[in-house]
């Protein structure tokens, strides 16, 4: 399923910290005496985004036969929210500010917030430091998206007795990110939690403490357990899983 419901959702909205920040500056002297409330620094309701591009930055032309062009929304220059509430500013930087601060940036601008830091550092933990906290969830990659769902469950859930049912997590990952995902899986497994894959990366399986092989080939000519065991026992087995795999871990 997407990461975001909308164009508007972001690493901030998706692990709810965006709550937090609004009330942040929600709480500013100037806030007060305007009278803002935390709605008012939404993304997803009128009150203190550009009432002419929604709060997205941006407006969409329609050109019927061909893509959709993105033009900066003139009414805000792309800043999103209206001249006044870019006003409003906590430690030097106003909303739009903050929204672009990458994860790593912000988790020292909201050092004294450890509801804010905390999930951000569970994102640097799967190697999303780099994001920013308003980057658009619809630009994210395949690998992005996945780390960036299991950086929330490991923020929200207490992993204890939870099983994870993951359908080939790896597809679309590059060899590096397949390696900072088997790092956050067996955290989740130290931590009481249990998690079956469903792979065909030999990395996965190298790394798994049982596999059950189903074979003897793919489609209609499978679904016949031809193998089980720990990675070395299935490598010892005429399958094909236990053919590359014991060309995998050279034994």
């Amino acid at each position: 399923s997407p990461v975001g419901k909308s164009a508007r959702s972001n690493p901030a909205t998706y692990l709810k910290i965006y709550d937090t920040i609004r009330d942040i500056f929600a709480t500013t002297l100037k806030s007060r005496n305007r009278g803002y409330t935390p709605g008012t620094f939404s993304l997803n309701v009128n009150g203190g985004r550009c009432p002419v591009c929604k709060g997205l930055g941006y407006e969409l032309i329609d050109m019927v036969f061909m893509d959709d062009i993105k033009t900066t929304c003139e009414s805000c220059n792309g800043l999103k929210f209206q001249k006044e509430i870019l006003e409003v500013k906590y430690k030097g930087k106003n909303i739009f500010e903050v929204l672009n601060l990458t994860v790593s940036e912000a988790m020292d601008f909201f050092v004294s917030y450890p509801n804010v830091r905390k999930p951000l550092s569970v994102l640097k933990q799967v190697g999303l430091d780099y994001l920013t906290l308003g980057q658009s969830t619809s630009s994210l990659s395949g690998g992005e998206s996945q780390r960036i769902k299991i950086a929330r469950e490991l923020y929200k859930t207490n992993q204890k007795a939870t099983l994870y049912i993951l359908d080939e997590p790896t597809t679309g990952l590059h060899f590096r990110e397949v390696q900072m995902l088997m790092a956050i899986l067996h955290q989740i497994v130290e931590t009481g939690g249990s998690v079956i894959l469903i792979e065909h990366n030999l990395e996965v399986m190298a790394q798994s403490d049982y596999i059950i092989d189903l074979g003897p080939e793919a489609g209609i000519e499978g679904g016949k357990i031809v193998a089980q065991g720990s990675p070395i026992e299935v490598c010892k087995k005429k399958t094909h899983t236990g053919k590359y795999l014991k060309e995998f871990l050279n034994v």
